[in-house]
């Protein structure tokens, strides 16, 4: 017996039987068979899925044509699987490897499942987002990116901003009600890193994504707005990183020519200076979800507290309309030096780190977890970079203290002090001869903020989570061990 789930389904196809599939001794004798070949996802270990395929033959030919009848019927009431996509491509990201991926891995797949495509190779920074603003979207069923967190970045920014534009929404205003992106977006993983993909579907494999793209999967996703004196600066996903992070990518911009090897090399060179930052951090609790980042409830497929929040969103934007009411509550402020100060939408899980930056960190509850790391020394700090890599918990450390946000402001020391003194002015000027020489005890008075891999020039940020912004082709990480019984429960059809 073979149970296959409609919804995991890939194709049903009329297959001609040949003489080498006749090994059946009964069959010898029968001048004709009749038969259909089945394609479905198959669920491997890891979270890895690939496309399996079984075939059934007949000698009744009337039995057979109804059995392929019947289920690409089955097949077209799957409403939530897209039938036409736009595909960027970025031949350049990671090791070159897009477009081979994409042709040799990707594309038989989405023709087997009779996906049309209108394919777009970028040939520059922005392309993908620039070219958002002027296709006609709405007669897509969703747009893939074929590339690594930064191609994914691009495409979220078009797509966003294209629905604000569409809608008449001001960016620029950090107070404004985001119109929500129902096109949702196809990450298929090609890149020197696949964070976002790792964090949603639980492995980067071009394969597997294609498939949660094909069965039309779909996975709501908090979005950041990060502004400046308001200005919008950018829109985050993953992480948001000052200090530690935000000079580990700074280095490594410099130095891109050493491929993926770039990261280790800055972020051990980033460990050895050991800068710490000094600010003022203001937030605001996240007080309408549930849990808190040390409860261990990790974000899994279904998720209840994701659900209940989306619930929450539903009934706000019916009674008023997603008005902001931060006016109304109490801001928390922090002050003093920092080593890092993180703030994450989602787990940030990666191979090097199982469980990522934040473990119980929620794809779409409306929340960030906002991470200090307060001034230590480099043991400390080492044991606590050690914790993201194995099942300890990484929050356990005096100097590391972790909230659940909606929003939250941060102003670096200098900014503060804008009547700035001769000590400020000469880091200024001399910053760089400060960093050559590491016997200088002059510290580096301002960090960069990494925004999901890119740069921000402003130190100065205000930061808010906007609530299941977008939509991916995913459906969250499922469960180990549990994954075979939801295959069973799921099934709505006996293939014997």
């Amino acid at each position: 017996n073979c149970f296959v789930p409609i919804s995991e389904i890939i194709a049903v196809e009329e297959t001609e039987f040949n003489k080498k599939q006749r090994n059946i001794g009964r069959w010898q004798k029968m001048t004709k068979l009749h038969a259909f070949t089945v394609y479905y996802v198959k669920k491997a270990r890891n979270h890895r899925w690939r496309c399996n395929h079984v075939t059934f033959w007949s000698v009744d030919e009337h039995l057979c044509n109804q059995w392929i009848q019947a289920l690409k019927e089955l097949l077209e009431m799957q409403k939530s699987r897209p039938k036409h996509l736009l595909v960027y491509i970025n031949p350049y990201g990671g090791k070159r490897q897009g477009k081979r991926i994409y042709e040799q891995k990707v594309a038989p797949l989405f023709s087997l499942a009779s996906i049309s495509t209108d394919v777009v190779i970028t040939e520059h920074a922005n392309h993908a987002k620039d070219n958002l603003f002027e296709v006609n979207i709405y007669k897509y069923d969703g747009v893939v990116c074929v590339g690594g967190d930064g191609m994914f970045s691009e495409v979220m920014h078009g797509l966003i901003g294209r629905m604000q534009k569409d809608s008449g929404i001001d960016q620029n205003n950090p107070k404004a009600s985001l119109v929500q992106c129902n096109i949702r977006i196809g990450i298929i993983p090609a890149g020197s890193t696949d964070c976002i993909c790792y964090s949603t579907v639980g492995i980067s494999d071009p394969v597997t994504s294609a498939l949660h793209i094909i069965v039309g999967d779909c996975q709501p996703l908090d979005v950041s707005s990060v502004h400046h004196n308001n200005a919008f600066l950018k829109y985050s996903v993953s992480l948001l990183g000052y200090g530690f992070y935000g000079d580990i990518l700074k280095d490594s911009e410099k130095k891109r020519w050493m491929g993926p090897m770039r990261y280790d090399y800055s972020g051990f060179k980033t460990f050895l200076s050991h800068h710490y930052y000094e600010g003022t951090i203001a937030y605001q609790p996240a007080k309408h979800t549930h849990g808190s980042p040390r409860d261990k409830e990790s974000c899994r497929t279904g998720c209840y507290i994701c659900k209940a929040s989306e619930k929450q969103l539903a009934e706000q934007q019916k009674e008023c309309g997603l008005k902001h009411e931060e006016g109304e509550e109490e801001w928390k402020v922090i002050k003093g030096k920092f080593l890092a100060i993180n703030a994450v939408n989602m787990s940030c899980a990666c191979p090097r780190s199982p469980k990522g930056l934040s473990p119980a960190a929620h794809l779409a509850d409306g929340s960030a977890d906002l991470i200090l790391v307060r001034k230590c020394s480099r043991l400390d700090f080492l044991r606590y970079l050690v914790r993201h890599t194995n099942q300890d918990d990484q929050f356990d450390f005096p100097f590391v203290d972790v909230y659940r946000v909606k929003c939250f402001q941060f102003t670096s020391k200098l900014s503060e002090d804008n009547e700035s003194n001769v000590m400020d002015i000469g880091k200024k000027r001399f910053g760089q001869f400060c960093r050559d020489h590491p016997a200088c005890c002059c510290n580096i008075v301002n960090s960069t903020w990494n925004c999901d891999g890119e740069t921000l020039d402003s130190s100065a940020i205000e930061v808010r989570v906007h609530c299941q912004l977008i939509k991916l082709f995913a459906r969250g990480i499922e469960e180990n061990g549990k994954d075979e019984a939801a295959y069973s429960q799921s099934s709505v059809e006996q293939l014997l």
